[in-house]
């Protein structure tokens, strides 16, 4: 049974999501069978999609929705959420 799942996440990454942090975001949700979106200021991106993530412009604090829709929806989130809070690596 598929399950939506949403979580809101902060932008830790001093800067934001650029290339480099819009690419981890791709490359971790392409392991799950979920559909995965990410949501700021009512702008929603393909979470599998690069130029989706940038263009959605997040920036150092901001808050963004994380929505997982499948039935691994869960993990999903869980996952994203860890690597938002990891700061993607960078430091800041």
């Amino acid at each position: 049974m598929a399950t939506t799942v949403e979580r809101e996440v902060t932008v830790e990454s001093p800067n934001g999501l650029h290339a480099r942090p819009s690419h981890a975001v791709v490359a971790l949700v392409t392991g799950f069978k979920a559909q995965v979106q990410l949501e700021l200021n009512g702008r929603v991106a393909d979470a599998r999609s690069i130029l989706g993530v940038m263009t959605l412009g997040a920036a150092k604090g901001d808050v963004v929705v994380v929505r997982a829709d499948g039935p691994d929806a869960e993990s999903a989130v869980n996952s994203l959420a860890a690597l938002f809070a990891s700061a993607f690596g960078e430091a800041g």
